[in-house]
């Protein structure tokens, strides 16, 4: 099956929007969020008008508004009218303290305050990891589990050993960026590209003028990029686990470049990776970057949200831009968004 051409949104209620105006009117809302479903790759699909449409949700596809039972039956209630059924054991709660579950069609739903707050009145009893309802207890999983083989450098050498081309390698520099960057008109900077694999961001902005630094957890990744790439004089290439990189990178960048790192390191350990961010770039620096916003708990690569990732930064970066990257490659397509962002002089 194709992918569809057109985009709808929604936003972080829970409504769709068009061309950026809200859908009021409850049949479209109604036929948009029924009809949700994932294609291959964790695309989100629906129809408007029995058009079919990629979505491109801002948190979880759905976001209850309130939360009831009935019989034992758990219900969440939607933007348009629209109610879903639910399990208990689907929940999962977020570093933030929002619940997450599943709702019977297998879309994923995130609880707004005061939806958590109705849900809480109707249990008998909860605790940080566990709710208690009709006697019965549930343990509530965090979101994300810890997967620290991730943080290994035998893993990603493994992948690239067995595999001539690993499934994040777009052979060319991500579409994001080569739009970007010409239009950004950034002055020569230093750049930092983190899990720069075979290079072609790095070189990108090599061939820009800029002064490159790519660093990647694993020797075969470096040996590869430097057959592509080691012939650029402004492009030095460091093997170095992210989270233990060397002093002389405080404060050193002006930029530092995100592409398939986020997604690719232990999810546990992202808090970790602002941290680094926030380390390697100079007080007036910049954070830019192509994120996936898809529901996908399994990885790598995993996957995140607009508002995840909003949650994170927003203390200590201002927002350039930020938006959904509709050009992608067709695999990616409906997944994606660019940011561009400033740190703040208050971090």
């Amino acid at each position: 099956m194709p992918i569809p051409t057109q985009f709808v949104q929604i936003d972080e209620e829970g409504f769709g929007l068009s061309r950026e105006i809200r859908i009021q009117d409850p049949l479209v809302g109604q036929e948009l969020l029924s009809n949700l479903h994932l294609h291959e790759g964790s695309t989100l699909l629906s129809t408007i008008g029995a058009t079919p449409v990629i979505v491109e949700a801002f948190d979880e596809p759905y976001v209850a508004g309130q939360v009831s039972v009935s019989d034992g039956q758990w219900t969440i209630s939607l933007p348009y009218g629209l109610e879903k059924s639910f399990e208990l054991e689907s929940l999962s709660l977020d570093e933030w303290d929002r619940f997450h579950g599943y709702a019977d069609n297998k879309i994923p739903f995130v609880m707004s305050r005061k939806a958590q707050a109705s849900f809480f009145n109707q249990l008998e009893e909860f605790g940080d990891d566990f709710i208690i309802f009709n006697g019965k207890q549930y343990d509530i999983p965090p979101y994300w589990t810890d997967k620290a083989e991730v943080e290994n450098e035998t893993y990603w050498s493994k992948i690239y050993r067995t595999e001539p081309e690993p499934g994040w390698n777009l052979g060319a520099p991500a579409e994001a960026l080569k739009d970007m960057l010409p239009r950004l008109k950034i002055s020569r900077s230093r750049v930092l590209v983190l899990g720069c694999g075979d290079g072609h961001d790095a070189a990108f902005f090599a061939e820009a003028g800029h002064v490159v630094t790519a660093v990647d957890i694993s020797p075969l990744a470096l040996e590869r990029a430097k057959k592509l790439y080691g012939h650029y004089s402004n492009l030095t290439f460091v093997q170095a686990d992210l989270f233990k990189l060397p002093r002389e990178f405080d404060g050193a960048f002006d930029i530092v470049f995100e592409q398939t790192c986020y997604c690719a390191i232990n999810p546990t350990r992202r808090q970790d990776l602002v941290k680094v961010w926030n380390r390697v770039l100079t007080r007036d620096g910049f954070l830019m970057g192509v994120f996936f916003a898809m529901e996908r708990r399994n990885g790598p690569p995993f996957g995140g949200s607009e508002w995840e990732l909003r949650q994170r930064l927003k203390s200590a970066y201002h927002p350039v831009f930020w938006g959904r990257w509709q050009k992608s490659v067709p695999r990616r397509q409906g997944k994606e968004f660019f940011v561009y962002l400033k740190r703040t002089h208050a971090y």
